[in-house]
């Protein structure tokens, strides 16, 4: 994957690129970029070879110009890419496109310049005089590829590269109290993975407010599965990626914030296909026990204890997130859904504004598609047996759907899935 495909951005056009949209929208001679299928590539790799694959946008537009119902391609075929070929004007790219924007121009001559360096075209485009626009880049409200400093809602992280990945092991109860801490004050969390340790705090939005963050499943019990192209996705990963995200940009935001299963080795993931594994572990370096009802009653037991001790120390803002993946049918496309703790006014207010968050997020990123999300109550064990003040149950997905795993894994959508609960948690 490249250097520039770096954490999701909601930007807007500007009057000039709004103005290129329209006339692309309206002319039937849009010259797009075409390539033959290989064996074996499904849409998504297919467009993770173009360096495409991680803008939605650019999947939704690959399916609608070569007229799929699915990811599904045949080896040998030639198909429209989401880039168009526009004649250069042999003066600059923001005059050939008529656009203004500085960066929006450089993130094209970027692209350009890594497809001839990847072997995708042979020559560059100053000489033969072909520039490659990437569709998300001048077509899309809620995609770029943004240099690495900061997200929308204020929400976005530097990213600081690392060489290796320590392990934490923390004892039980009392010496995990105050949640994870950085390595010697100098802002670097290991459990974060090389690439993404270094996270520096903006703010101090959310100091006073202790957050439990619960990725579902792990250990010896991966969750529900699905397959794609040959791989098998782990309901445990995939969960534990997103949560793992929004974990790092509460820190960011100042709060104090529990990791509750960990996988000291695999930090946030940036790859389409995360590997399934069992060496998760609850926060203190406790094994996970086989036994579902001991699992949750380990993860209920610590939330509690430590929930006490912040109390005492007059913390009283503290929150449960708990995130997995859905499993339905194949057919049944699924939006993020909300179950929080019955009988809690606080737990209902938080579930309803994170989806009333997501709903105006999905207007603003894919003004058509429409959000369905649901908020209920339910008695589930984490909701039940834990008494934080608010306690929330998210569910991603549908890891069985072609369309919903879209949601999953693209690193981009995970980061957006946080980016959107994190903004939910700011404006709360």
């Amino acid at each position: 994957m490249s250097h520039f495909k770096t954490f999701l951005i909601l930007t807007f056009l500007s009057l000039s690129g709004s103005n290129l949209l329209q006339a692309q929208k309206t002319s039937a001679s849009v010259n797009y970029l075409t390539t033959i299928a290989k064996a074996g590539e499904d849409a998504l790799d297919l467009l993770d070879r173009y360096e495409l694959a991680e803008q939605d946008c650019n999947v939704n537009h690959f399916l609608k110009i070569n007229q799929l119902e699915n990811y599904k391609l045949k080896a040998g075929n030639t198909y429209r890419l989401p880039v168009t070929v526009v004649p250069y004007n042999g003066k600059s790219i923001r005059s050939t496109l008529k656009i203004e924007d500085w960066k929006t121009a450089k993130r094209i001559e970027t692209y350009n310049k890594l497809a001839q360096k990847k072997g995708l075209r042979p020559d560059y485009f100053i000489d033969n005089k072909k520039l490659w626009v990437p569709w998300h880049e001048l077509n899309c409200q809620e995609e770029t590829s943004p240099e690495p400093k900061k997200m929308a809602a204020g929400v976005g992280l530097a990213v600081k590269p690392e060489t290796e990945t320590p392990r934490y092991v923390y004892p039980i109860a009392n010496r995990v109290f105050g949640g994870d801490k950085d390595d010697d004050g100098d802002r670097r969390f290991p459990l974060y993975g090389s690439g993404y340790a270094y996270t520096p705090l903006l703010n101090r939005n959310l100091r006073g407010q202790v957050f439990y963050l619960i990725s579902g499943h792990g250990g010896p019990d991966v969750g529900a599965q699905g397959k794609r192209a040959g791989n098998t996705l782990c309901e445990d990963e995939y969960a534990y990626d997103v949560t793992l995200r929004l974990h790092r940009l509460l820190v960011s935001h100042g709060a104090t914030v529990y990791m509750m299963v960990r996988d000291n080795n695999d930090g946030i993931r940036d790859e389409i296909y995360l590997d399934c594994d069992r060496d998760e572990e609850v926060l203190g370096g406790q094994e996970i026990p086989f036994d579902q009802k001991e699992r949750l009653q380990q993860r209920t037991d610590l939330i509690n204890a430590l929930m006490e001790k912040h109390l005492k120390a007059g913390q009283n803002n503290q929150t449960i997130i708990e995130i997995h993946v859905d499993s339905r049918s194949l057919e049944k496309k699924q939006d993020i859904f909300f179950y929080f703790r019955p009988g809690s006014e606080p737990s209902q207010a938080l579930a309803e504004h994170i989806q009333r968050t997501f709903a105006a997020k999905y207007r603003k990123a894919q003004g058509g598609r429409g959000y369905s999300g649901s908020v209920t109550p339910r008695t589930l064990f984490t909701l039940k047996e834990t008494a934080t003040r608010k306690a929330v149950y998210i569910e991603l997905a549908n890891i069985q759907n072609d369309w919903d795993q879209q949601r999953l894994v693209l690193k981009n959508n995970r980061q957006a899935i946080a980016n959107w609960i994190c903004h939910a948690l700011l404006t709360q």
